[in-house]
């Protein structure tokens, strides 16, 4: 599962919020889903009072990965399925 088209357009944390909730969507179960969307709102609530330009692209560029990992992570379910196998 590849990420989402439009990460290198995030430059601000509306964006990046809009972007993480859209990736959510694409995972595979709804408890999947509520626990990353939960996540996601617990994360912007915790950096809410940041106001650092360099610290919040670090954040957005962060938080970007982690999706990415995340999504990843989830392409190969379910577990032992082609995704997952070596060789």
């Amino acid at each position: 599962m590849a990420p989402l088209p439009g990460a290198e357009l995030v430059q601000r944390p509306l964006q990046l919020y809009r972007y993480l909730l859209r990736c959510c969507r694409q995972l595979p179960t709804k408890g999947i889903q509520q626990h990353y969307k939960h996540a996601v709102r617990q994360s912007f609530r915790v950096h809410s009072d940041e106001d650092n330009p360099e610290r919040i692209q670090q954040i957005i560029k962060r938080a970007i990965e982690d999706a990415d990992w995340i999504m990843n992570k989830v392409g190969a379910w379910p577990p032992g399925s082609a995704c997952e196998e070596l060789g």
